[in-house]
Protein backbone atom coordinates (compact mmCIF):
# COMPACT_ATOMS: atom_id res chain seq x y z
CA UNK A 1 0.00 0.00 0.00
CA UNK A 2 1.48 3.77 -1.32
CA UNK A 3 2.08 5.45 2.26
CA UNK A 4 -0.27 8.01 2.22
CA UNK A 5 0.76 11.53 3.64
CA UNK A 6 -1.20 14.43 5.08
CA UNK A 7 -0.04 18.24 5.58
CA UNK A 8 -1.33 21.19 7.84
CA UNK A 9 -0.23 24.42 8.57
CA UNK A 10 -1.12 26.19 11.05
CA UNK A 11 -1.37 30.19 11.42
CA UNK A 12 -1.15 30.97 15.03
CA UNK A 13 -0.52 34.28 16.43
CA UNK A 14 2.89 33.87 17.88
CA UNK A 15 4.01 30.70 15.66
CA UNK A 16 3.16 29.52 12.53
CA UNK A 17 3.99 25.27 11.77
CA UNK A 18 4.05 22.95 9.49
CA UNK A 19 3.17 19.24 10.53
CA UNK A 20 3.37 16.46 7.97
CA UNK A 21 1.59 12.71 8.84
CA UNK A 22 2.31 9.44 7.89
CA UNK A 23 -1.48 7.87 8.14
CA UNK A 24 -0.49 4.37 9.63
CA UNK A 25 -2.26 1.32 9.47
CA UNK A 26 -4.49 1.63 11.98
CA UNK A 27 -5.53 4.75 10.45
CA UNK A 28 -3.59 7.17 13.13
CA UNK A 29 -1.80 9.39 12.26
CA UNK A 30 2.63 9.61 13.13
CA UNK A 31 4.48 13.03 12.67
CA UNK A 32 7.28 12.88 10.91
CA UNK A 33 7.69 16.45 9.81
CA UNK A 34 7.55 19.36 12.22
CA UNK A 35 8.64 22.97 10.89
CA UNK A 36 8.32 25.84 13.47
CA UNK A 37 8.38 29.26 12.36
CA UNK A 38 8.40 32.16 14.82
CA UNK A 39 6.39 35.12 12.83
CA UNK A 40 4.56 37.05 15.69
CA UNK A 41 1.95 38.24 13.60
CA UNK A 42 0.14 39.47 16.43
CA UNK A 43 3.04 42.12 16.12
CA UNK A 44 1.48 43.49 12.94
CA UNK A 45 -1.84 44.24 13.81
CA UNK A 46 -2.51 48.21 13.91
CA UNK A 47 -4.72 49.93 16.47
CA UNK A 48 -7.49 49.39 14.02
CA UNK A 49 -6.96 45.75 13.88
CA UNK A 50 -5.81 46.19 10.21
CA UNK A 51 -2.47 43.16 9.16
CA UNK A 52 -0.20 45.65 8.09
CA UNK A 53 1.85 45.26 4.65
CA UNK A 54 5.23 44.02 6.59
CA UNK A 55 2.61 41.50 8.48
CA UNK A 56 0.96 40.17 5.33
CA UNK A 57 4.94 39.70 3.74
CA UNK A 58 5.84 38.05 6.73
CA UNK A 59 3.09 35.44 6.69
CA UNK A 60 3.36 34.89 2.48
CA UNK A 61 7.11 34.87 3.17
CA UNK A 62 7.03 32.08 5.85
CA UNK A 63 4.52 30.10 3.91
CA UNK A 64 6.51 30.32 0.49
CA UNK A 65 9.21 28.45 2.78
CA UNK A 66 6.90 25.81 3.97
CA UNK A 67 5.95 25.31 0.17
CA UNK A 68 9.68 24.16 -0.40
CA UNK A 69 9.21 21.07 2.28
CA UNK A 70 5.97 20.26 0.79
CA UNK A 71 7.44 19.79 -2.45
CA UNK A 72 9.34 16.68 -1.04
CA UNK A 73 6.06 14.69 -0.11
CA UNK A 74 3.44 13.35 -2.18
CA UNK A 75 0.81 14.49 -0.12
CA UNK A 76 -2.83 13.29 -0.25
CA UNK A 77 -4.12 16.60 1.45
CA UNK A 78 -3.12 20.12 2.33
CA UNK A 79 -5.01 21.69 4.94
CA UNK A 80 -4.05 25.45 5.98
CA UNK A 81 -5.79 26.83 9.10
CA UNK A 82 -5.72 30.33 10.90
CA UNK A 83 -6.19 31.10 14.17
CA UNK A 84 -6.75 34.80 16.32
CA UNK A 85 -4.45 37.33 14.71
CA UNK A 86 -6.08 36.43 10.93
CA UNK A 87 -9.47 35.87 12.28
CA UNK A 88 -9.73 39.53 14.16
CA UNK A 89 -7.58 40.94 11.20
CA UNK A 90 -9.98 43.86 9.39
CA UNK A 91 -8.75 43.25 6.61
CA UNK A 92 -9.05 39.75 6.76
CA UNK A 93 -10.39 39.04 2.92
CA UNK A 94 -7.49 40.76 1.41
CA UNK A 95 -5.12 38.69 3.15
CA UNK A 96 -6.24 35.52 2.11
CA UNK A 97 -6.71 36.54 -1.55
CA UNK A 98 -3.32 37.75 -1.38
CA UNK A 99 -1.57 34.84 -0.17
CA UNK A 100 -3.86 32.41 -2.55
CA UNK A 101 -2.76 34.65 -4.93
CA UNK A 102 0.84 34.13 -4.66
CA UNK A 103 1.36 30.52 -3.12
CA UNK A 104 -1.58 28.79 -4.30
CA UNK A 105 -2.60 28.21 -0.54
CA UNK A 106 -6.41 28.38 0.66
CA UNK A 107 -6.88 29.35 4.39
CA UNK A 108 -9.26 28.50 6.21
CA UNK A 109 -9.90 30.61 9.44
CA UNK A 110 -11.27 29.13 12.12
CA UNK A 111 -14.12 30.75 14.34
CA UNK A 112 -13.59 31.16 18.08
CA UNK A 113 -15.88 27.86 18.42
CA UNK A 114 -13.84 25.61 16.36
CA UNK A 115 -10.95 26.47 17.61
CA UNK A 116 -11.90 25.44 21.02
CA UNK A 117 -13.27 22.41 19.59
CA UNK A 118 -10.24 20.95 18.01
CA UNK A 119 -8.13 21.11 21.00
CA UNK A 120 -10.82 19.38 22.66
CA UNK A 121 -10.94 16.64 19.95
CA UNK A 122 -7.27 16.14 19.87
CA UNK A 123 -7.14 15.62 23.84
CA UNK A 124 -9.98 13.25 23.84
CA UNK A 125 -8.16 11.09 21.11
CA UNK A 126 -4.89 11.23 22.48
CA UNK A 127 -5.35 10.15 26.27
CA UNK A 128 -7.71 8.29 28.04
CA UNK A 129 -8.80 11.13 30.23
CA UNK A 130 -12.73 10.83 30.99
CA UNK A 131 -13.72 14.05 32.02
CA UNK A 132 -11.52 17.66 31.83
CA UNK A 133 -10.53 21.10 31.40
CA UNK A 134 -8.64 22.10 28.01
CA UNK A 135 -6.58 25.56 27.87
CA UNK A 136 -4.89 26.12 24.89
CA UNK A 137 -3.47 29.36 25.43
CA UNK A 138 -2.22 31.31 21.94
CA UNK A 139 -0.57 34.15 21.28
CA UNK A 140 -3.84 36.45 20.91
CA UNK A 141 -6.64 33.98 22.58
CA UNK A 142 -7.28 31.54 24.91
CA UNK A 143 -9.38 28.60 24.39
CA UNK A 144 -11.10 26.60 27.22
CA UNK A 145 -13.55 23.69 27.30
CA UNK A 146 -15.03 21.49 29.29
CA UNK A 147 -16.18 17.67 28.49
CA UNK A 148 -17.23 14.91 30.80
CA UNK A 149 -17.37 11.00 29.62
CA UNK A 150 -15.35 12.10 26.45
CA UNK A 151 -18.30 14.84 25.40
CA UNK A 152 -18.04 18.48 25.15
CA UNK A 153 -20.25 19.76 26.92
CA UNK A 154 -18.85 23.98 27.27
CA UNK A 155 -16.37 25.79 25.31
CA UNK A 156 -15.13 29.23 25.28
CA UNK A 157 -12.85 31.40 23.32
CA UNK A 158 -11.02 34.71 25.34
CA UNK A 159 -9.90 37.41 23.23
CA UNK A 160 -6.00 37.21 25.22
CA UNK A 161 -2.98 35.39 24.47
CA UNK A 162 0.25 35.03 26.16
CA UNK A 163 1.42 38.18 23.77
CA UNK A 164 -1.69 40.45 24.48
CA UNK A 165 -1.31 39.65 28.58
CA UNK A 166 2.58 40.53 28.34
CA UNK A 167 1.27 43.86 28.48
CA UNK A 168 0.88 43.77 31.89
CA UNK A 169 4.69 44.04 32.35
CA UNK A 170 6.77 46.99 31.39
CA UNK A 171 9.95 44.82 31.25
CA UNK A 172 10.30 41.22 30.86
CA UNK A 173 10.62 39.98 34.50
CA UNK A 174 7.46 41.42 36.16
CA UNK A 175 7.06 43.01 39.28
CA UNK A 176 5.40 42.05 42.35
CA UNK A 177 2.43 44.46 41.28
CA UNK A 178 2.01 43.72 37.65
CA UNK A 179 1.93 40.18 38.70
CA UNK A 180 -0.85 40.96 41.10
CA UNK A 181 -2.87 43.08 38.06
CA UNK A 182 -2.23 39.89 35.98
CA UNK A 183 -3.45 37.91 38.36
CA UNK A 184 -6.36 39.82 39.39
CA UNK A 185 -7.68 40.23 35.77
CA UNK A 186 -7.35 36.61 35.08
CA UNK A 187 -9.15 36.05 37.96
CA UNK A 188 -12.00 38.44 36.84
CA UNK A 189 -12.25 37.14 33.73
CA UNK A 190 -12.49 33.23 34.20
CA UNK A 191 -14.78 34.09 36.85
CA UNK A 192 -17.84 34.94 34.28
CA UNK A 193 -17.64 31.03 32.68
CA UNK A 194 -19.29 29.53 36.11
CA UNK A 195 -18.96 26.14 34.16
CA UNK A 196 -15.59 26.61 35.16
CA UNK A 197 -15.77 26.94 39.16
CA UNK A 198 -14.64 24.00 41.56
CA UNK A 199 -14.84 20.98 38.99
CA UNK A 200 -11.52 18.77 40.38
CA UNK A 201 -11.22 17.29 37.61
CA UNK A 202 -8.02 17.42 35.89
CA UNK A 203 -6.85 21.18 33.91
CA UNK A 204 -5.44 19.46 30.22
CA UNK A 205 -2.97 22.10 28.45
CA UNK A 206 -2.26 22.45 24.77
CA UNK A 207 0.27 24.30 23.14
CA UNK A 208 4.18 25.67 23.11
CA UNK A 209 3.40 27.23 25.92
CA UNK A 210 2.58 24.19 28.34
CA UNK A 211 5.27 22.10 26.12
CA UNK A 212 7.84 24.75 27.61
CA UNK A 213 6.20 24.90 31.28
CA UNK A 214 6.46 21.10 31.67
CA UNK A 215 10.07 20.75 29.91
CA UNK A 216 11.46 23.12 32.61
CA UNK A 217 9.36 21.71 35.60
CA UNK A 218 11.24 18.17 34.01
CA UNK A 219 14.61 19.58 33.93
CA UNK A 220 14.53 21.32 37.38
CA UNK A 221 13.34 17.91 38.84
CA UNK A 222 15.98 16.30 36.68
CA UNK A 223 13.03 13.56 35.41
CA UNK A 224 14.38 10.16 34.60
CA UNK A 225 11.62 9.44 31.62
CA UNK A 226 11.73 10.21 28.45
CA UNK A 227 7.97 12.44 26.78
CA UNK A 228 5.85 15.42 27.76
CA UNK A 229 2.93 13.93 26.17
CA UNK A 230 0.39 13.20 29.48
CA UNK A 231 2.86 14.65 31.81
CA UNK A 232 1.56 15.76 35.24
CA UNK A 233 1.59 17.85 37.23
CA UNK A 234 0.51 19.56 40.70
CA UNK A 235 -0.31 23.02 42.23
CA UNK A 236 3.39 23.49 43.76
CA UNK A 237 4.90 22.77 40.47
CA UNK A 238 3.36 25.20 38.49
CA UNK A 239 3.87 27.85 41.58
CA UNK A 240 7.69 26.76 41.49
CA UNK A 241 8.32 26.99 38.03
CA UNK A 242 6.30 30.59 38.32
CA UNK A 243 9.10 31.91 41.15
CA UNK A 244 11.56 29.99 39.59
CA UNK A 245 11.65 32.30 36.68
CA UNK A 246 10.12 35.33 38.07
CA UNK A 247 13.11 35.17 40.12
CA UNK A 248 15.77 35.55 36.70
CA UNK A 249 17.00 38.40 35.22
CA UNK A 250 16.25 38.62 31.33
CA UNK A 251 19.30 37.40 30.29
CA UNK A 252 19.11 34.42 32.51
CA UNK A 253 15.85 34.01 31.36
CA UNK A 254 17.16 33.10 27.62
CA UNK A 255 19.29 30.36 29.15
CA UNK A 256 16.65 28.31 30.82
CA UNK A 257 16.94 24.81 29.87
CA UNK A 258 13.66 24.04 28.27
CA UNK A 259 12.79 27.48 27.51
CA UNK A 260 12.54 28.63 23.77
CA UNK A 261 14.17 31.60 23.36
CA UNK A 262 10.90 32.64 21.35
CA UNK A 263 8.85 32.31 24.22
CA UNK A 264 11.04 33.60 27.58
CA UNK A 265 9.07 37.21 26.83
CA UNK A 266 5.79 35.78 27.23
CA UNK A 267 5.90 32.42 28.91
CA UNK A 268 5.36 34.28 32.62
CA UNK A 269 1.77 35.30 31.33
CA UNK A 270 0.50 32.30 29.92
CA UNK A 271 2.28 30.47 33.06
CA UNK A 272 -0.24 32.50 35.36
CA UNK A 273 -3.39 31.31 33.20
CA UNK A 274 -2.88 27.92 33.84
CA UNK A 275 -2.28 28.50 37.62
CA UNK A 276 -5.14 31.11 37.62
CA UNK A 277 -7.25 28.24 36.04
CA UNK A 278 -6.34 25.67 37.75
CA UNK A 279 -7.52 27.57 41.47
CA UNK A 280 -10.63 28.36 39.91
CA UNK A 281 -11.48 24.80 38.74
CA UNK A 282 -9.37 23.18 42.10
CA UNK A 283 -8.14 21.06 39.47
CA UNK A 284 -6.72 17.47 40.77
CA UNK A 285 -3.91 17.66 38.46
CA UNK A 286 -1.87 19.89 35.56
CA UNK A 287 -2.02 17.54 32.12
CA UNK A 288 0.25 18.45 29.17
CA UNK A 289 -1.01 17.37 25.85
CA UNK A 290 1.16 17.62 23.22
CA UNK A 291 -1.97 16.66 20.74
CA UNK A 292 -3.35 20.22 20.25
CA UNK A 293 -5.46 22.14 16.92
CA UNK A 294 -3.53 20.52 14.37
CA UNK A 295 -4.12 16.94 15.53
CA UNK A 296 -7.67 17.53 15.62
CA UNK A 297 -8.66 19.09 12.43
CA UNK A 298 -7.33 15.98 11.22
CA UNK A 299 -8.91 13.43 13.85
CA UNK A 300 -12.03 15.51 12.38
CA UNK A 301 -11.10 14.60 8.84
CA UNK A 302 -10.33 10.94 9.16
CA UNK A 303 -13.80 10.08 11.32
CA UNK A 304 -15.42 10.95 7.88
CA UNK A 305 -13.76 7.37 7.14
CA UNK A 306 -13.91 5.59 10.35
CA UNK A 307 -17.53 7.43 11.06
CA UNK A 308 -17.23 8.15 14.60
CA UNK A 309 -15.17 11.40 15.83
CA UNK A 310 -14.34 9.49 18.52
CA UNK A 311 -11.68 6.73 18.85
CA UNK A 312 -13.76 4.05 21.12
CA UNK A 313 -10.38 3.29 23.02
CA UNK A 314 -7.40 5.36 22.53
CA UNK A 315 -5.42 2.92 24.72
CA UNK A 316 -6.30 0.07 22.62
CA UNK A 317 -4.98 1.42 19.27
CA UNK A 318 -2.19 2.93 20.91
CA UNK A 319 -0.91 -0.79 21.31
CA UNK A 320 -1.71 -2.01 18.09
CA UNK A 321 0.40 0.37 16.78
CA UNK A 322 3.21 -0.89 18.61
CA UNK A 323 2.58 -4.50 17.49
CA UNK A 324 2.42 -3.18 13.92
CA UNK A 325 5.61 -0.82 14.20
CA UNK A 326 8.00 -3.77 15.68
CA UNK A 327 6.24 -7.00 13.88
CA UNK A 328 4.82 -8.17 16.93
CA UNK A 329 2.78 -11.55 16.15
CA UNK A 330 -1.00 -11.85 17.19
CA UNK A 331 -1.59 -15.04 17.42
CA UNK A 332 1.37 -15.54 19.75
CA UNK A 333 0.23 -12.55 21.88
CA UNK A 334 -3.43 -13.96 22.46
CA UNK A 335 -2.06 -17.29 22.98
CA UNK A 336 0.22 -16.30 25.90
CA UNK A 337 -2.35 -13.73 27.04
CA UNK A 338 -4.68 -17.28 27.14
CA UNK A 339 -2.25 -19.62 29.36
CA UNK A 340 -1.38 -16.03 31.64
CA UNK A 341 -4.93 -15.92 32.65
CA UNK A 342 -5.13 -19.50 33.63
CA UNK A 343 -1.95 -18.90 36.05
CA UNK A 344 -3.09 -15.55 37.17
CA UNK A 345 -6.57 -17.05 38.25
CA UNK A 346 -5.21 -20.19 39.50
CA UNK A 347 -2.82 -18.53 42.06
CA UNK A 348 -5.54 -15.63 42.97
CA UNK A 349 -8.32 -18.36 43.36
CA UNK A 350 -5.88 -20.48 45.78
CA UNK A 351 -4.16 -17.65 47.17
CA UNK A 352 -1.51 -17.99 46.18
CA UNK A 353 -0.48 -14.67 45.72
CA UNK A 354 -2.39 -11.19 46.48
CA UNK A 355 -4.28 -10.73 43.07
CA UNK A 356 -6.64 -7.60 41.51
CA UNK A 357 -8.43 -6.95 38.79
CA UNK A 358 -6.10 -3.98 38.09
CA UNK A 359 -3.22 -6.43 38.38
CA UNK A 360 -4.87 -8.56 35.53
CA UNK A 361 -4.97 -5.06 33.48
CA UNK A 362 -1.24 -4.31 33.66
CA UNK A 363 -0.85 -7.88 33.03
CA UNK A 364 -2.78 -7.89 30.03
CA UNK A 365 -1.56 -4.91 28.89
CA UNK A 366 2.44 -6.13 29.10
CA UNK A 367 1.62 -9.10 27.47
CA UNK A 368 0.89 -7.48 24.35
CA UNK A 369 4.68 -6.56 23.75
CA UNK A 370 6.48 -8.61 26.03
CA UNK A 371 9.78 -9.26 23.43
CA UNK A 372 9.03 -6.52 21.93
CA UNK A 373 13.26 -5.28 22.45
CA UNK A 374 13.82 -8.51 20.15
CA UNK A 375 13.05 -6.48 17.13
CA UNK A 376 16.18 -4.76 17.64
CA UNK A 377 18.35 -7.90 19.42
CA UNK A 378 17.34 -10.85 20.79
CA UNK A 379 20.38 -11.34 23.04
CA UNK A 380 19.59 -7.64 25.00
CA UNK A 381 15.86 -7.87 24.50
CA UNK A 382 14.77 -7.17 28.20
CA UNK A 383 17.09 -4.05 27.58
CA UNK A 384 15.40 -2.79 24.46
CA UNK A 385 11.73 -3.65 25.57
CA UNK A 386 12.40 -1.57 28.81
CA UNK A 387 13.88 1.76 26.92
CA UNK A 388 11.06 1.69 24.48
CA UNK A 389 8.02 1.13 26.67
CA UNK A 390 9.42 3.65 29.01
CA UNK A 391 11.02 6.53 26.86
CA UNK A 392 7.84 6.01 23.68
CA UNK A 393 5.20 8.07 24.27
CA UNK A 394 1.73 5.63 24.39
CA UNK A 395 -1.39 7.44 23.96
CA UNK A 396 -4.10 7.05 26.92
CA UNK A 397 -1.48 6.25 29.61
CA UNK A 398 0.00 8.19 31.90
CA UNK A 399 3.87 8.36 32.65
CA UNK A 400 3.62 6.34 35.54
CA UNK A 401 1.43 3.82 33.99
CA UNK A 402 3.67 3.43 31.11
CA UNK A 403 6.44 2.52 33.42
CA UNK A 404 5.33 -0.22 34.88
CA UNK A 405 4.17 -1.44 31.73
CA UNK A 406 7.82 -1.60 30.85
CA UNK A 407 9.10 -2.95 34.33
CA UNK A 408 6.62 -6.16 33.56
CA UNK A 409 6.85 -6.51 29.94
CA UNK A 410 10.95 -6.42 30.14
CA UNK A 411 11.21 -8.91 32.93
CA UNK A 412 14.04 -11.22 33.14
CA UNK A 413 15.20 -11.80 36.44
CA UNK A 414 15.22 -9.57 39.71
CA UNK A 415 18.50 -8.04 39.57
CA UNK A 416 17.50 -6.87 35.90
CA UNK A 417 14.46 -5.63 37.36
CA UNK A 418 16.42 -3.42 39.78
CA UNK A 419 18.68 -2.02 37.52
CA UNK A 420 15.65 -0.71 35.28
CA UNK A 421 13.49 0.31 38.51
CA UNK A 422 16.46 2.05 40.39
CA UNK A 423 15.58 5.77 38.63
CA UNK A 424 12.37 5.56 39.72
CA UNK A 425 11.93 3.89 42.95
CA UNK A 426 10.63 6.67 45.18
CA UNK A 427 7.46 6.44 42.73
CA UNK A 428 6.34 3.27 44.30
CA UNK A 429 6.18 1.28 47.58
CA UNK A 430 8.02 -1.36 48.74
CA UNK A 431 4.70 -3.90 48.21
CA UNK A 432 4.05 -1.91 44.62
CA UNK A 433 7.95 -3.10 43.35
CA UNK A 434 7.68 -6.61 44.77
CA UNK A 435 3.51 -6.86 42.80
CA UNK A 436 4.78 -5.47 39.77
CA UNK A 437 8.43 -8.25 39.79
CA UNK A 438 6.04 -11.08 40.68
CA UNK A 439 3.36 -9.67 37.75
CA UNK A 440 6.84 -9.65 35.49
CA UNK A 441 7.73 -12.70 36.58
CA UNK A 442 4.43 -14.63 35.70
CA UNK A 443 4.23 -13.40 32.21
CA UNK A 444 8.34 -14.23 31.37
CA UNK A 445 7.40 -17.87 32.69
CA UNK A 446 4.44 -18.08 30.17
CA UNK A 447 6.17 -16.61 27.57
CA UNK A 448 8.86 -19.64 28.09
CA UNK A 449 6.14 -22.03 27.35
CA UNK A 450 5.93 -20.64 23.91
CA UNK A 451 9.51 -20.26 23.51
CA UNK A 452 9.69 -21.59 20.03
CA UNK A 453 6.22 -19.37 19.02
CA UNK A 454 4.90 -22.28 17.68
CA UNK A 455 1.76 -22.83 20.67
CA UNK A 456 2.68 -26.37 21.08
CA UNK A 457 1.73 -26.08 24.45
CA UNK A 458 -2.13 -25.65 24.34
CA UNK A 459 -3.50 -25.83 27.83
CA UNK A 460 -1.90 -25.85 31.24
CA UNK A 461 -3.32 -27.29 34.17
CA UNK A 462 -2.47 -27.31 38.44
CA UNK A 463 -2.22 -29.46 41.31
CA UNK A 464 -1.29 -28.96 44.86
CA UNK A 465 0.82 -31.78 46.74
CA UNK A 466 2.82 -31.53 50.05
CA UNK A 467 3.44 -27.94 49.66
CA UNK A 468 4.59 -27.91 45.53
CA UNK A 469 2.47 -26.75 43.18
CA UNK A 470 2.43 -28.71 40.02
CA UNK A 471 2.26 -26.90 36.33
CA UNK A 472 1.33 -30.09 33.41
CA UNK A 473 1.99 -28.55 29.82
CA UNK A 474 -0.29 -30.18 27.53
CA UNK A 475 1.24 -30.03 24.28
CA UNK A 476 0.36 -31.41 20.76
CA UNK A 477 4.45 -31.54 19.73
CA UNK A 478 7.58 -31.71 20.61
CA UNK A 479 8.34 -29.25 23.67
CA UNK A 480 12.07 -29.55 24.50
CA UNK A 481 12.75 -26.08 24.25
CA UNK A 482 9.50 -24.69 26.10
CA UNK A 483 10.85 -27.23 28.76
CA UNK A 484 14.53 -26.23 29.02
CA UNK A 485 13.31 -22.55 28.85
CA UNK A 486 10.50 -23.02 31.70
CA UNK A 487 12.93 -24.98 34.14
CA UNK A 488 15.10 -22.22 34.00
CA UNK A 489 12.22 -19.64 34.91
CA UNK A 490 10.16 -21.38 36.90
CA UNK A 491 12.61 -20.23 40.25
CA UNK A 492 10.97 -16.91 39.71
CA UNK A 493 7.72 -17.73 40.05
CA UNK A 494 8.65 -20.40 43.23
CA UNK A 495 10.17 -17.44 44.95
CA UNK A 496 6.72 -14.96 44.61
CA UNK A 497 4.30 -17.98 45.46
CA UNK A 498 7.15 -18.94 48.43
CA UNK A 499 6.37 -22.57 47.15
CA UNK A 500 8.04 -25.25 45.10
CA UNK A 501 7.26 -25.83 41.43
CA UNK A 502 7.55 -28.92 39.72
CA UNK A 503 6.81 -29.11 35.81
CA UNK A 504 5.27 -31.51 33.99
CA UNK A 505 5.27 -31.95 30.01
CA UNK A 506 1.93 -34.15 28.76
CA UNK A 507 2.03 -35.37 25.57
CA UNK A 508 -0.09 -38.18 25.68
CA UNK A 509 -3.44 -35.87 25.49
CA UNK A 510 -2.41 -34.63 21.39
CA UNK A 511 -5.26 -36.44 19.15
CA UNK A 512 -7.36 -34.68 21.89
CA UNK A 513 -6.30 -31.43 21.38
CA UNK A 514 -5.65 -31.36 17.87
Amino acid sequence: MQKQYYAIIDIGSNTMRLVIYLREKGGRLKEVENVKAVARLRTFLETDNTLNTAGIKRLIVTLQSFQDVLTTYELKEVVCVATATIRQAKNQEEILIQVEKQTGLSIRTLSEEEEAYYGYLAVVNSTSIPSGITVDIGGGSTEITYFEDRELIESHSFPFGALTLKEFFAKETPNSEELANLRNYLAEQFATLPWLRNREIPLVAIGGSARNLVQIDQNLKEYPLAGLHQYKMYDTDIINVSNYLTALKPEKLLKVEGLSKDRADIIVPAIEVFHSLYKMIQADSFILSRKGLRDGVFYEQLSKEMGSILFPNVLEDSIQELINDFDLDPKQILHVQYLTRRLFDYLKENGLLHLTKEDWTLLKRASYLCHLGDYIDAESSAQHTFYLLANRTIDGLMHKDRLQLALIASYKNKTIFKQFIKPYKQWFLKEEQKKLRHLGALLKFIYCLDATKRQVVKEISFDIKNDTLTITSHCVGDAKPEEYQSEKQKKHVEKAIKMDVELKFDFLRRANLQ
